[in-house]
């Protein structure tokens, strides 16, 4: 049984290419007998003729992928794109810091740890970038006998 003709009108009136459409195997005998588009019309709102799924793009690899990357694989060298300040604003690890160490040396002021001149040494050099961390300042601190025991 040859269907073509009625094959590329179907595509036509689907607007889809001729391997899209897909014709329901116990009708073929009915969709023989429609020449005129009204009639292939007709057999699509019966769902005698019909479009075939689109075919999609598998989503299986992406998702070995994403796991592989909450591990922390996949993050080497070579998948590293942009230079390291457009990868993470300095400014932002900068602004992150020295609040840290500027509410310690706040805290210990306020405890009456520290007296006011070794405070406004410690604030400055901290604005220098003199401390790493907040580790790095309580290891000054201590080496330099600044904490006030009462």
């Amino acid at each position: 049984m040859k269907l073509t003709t009625q094959k590329r009108i179907a595509a036509e009136v689907l607007g889809i290419g001729i391997n899209k459409v897909k014709f329901d195997v116990d009708k073929l005998d009915e969709i023989k007998e429609a020449i005129t588009k009204s009639d292939i019309r007709s057999l699509v709102k019966n769902k005698v003729i019909s479009k075939k799924a689109k075919n999609s793009q598998s989503r299986a690899r992406a998702r070995i992928i994403r796991i592989q990357k909450r591990k922390g694989n996949r993050k080497g060298p070579g998948s590293k794109t942009g230079t390291k300040k457009a990868r993470s604003n300095p400014k932002r690890l900068w602004v992150r810091k020295i609040r840290i160490l500027r509410t310690f040396l706040r805290g210990l002021k306020e405890k009456g740890k520290l007296e006011n001149k070794d405070y406004r040494n410690l604030i400055l050099k901290s604005k220098g970038g003199y401390f790493r961390s907040k580790r790095h300042i309580k290891l000054y601190i201590t080496e330099h006998r600044m904490v006030k025991e009462k």
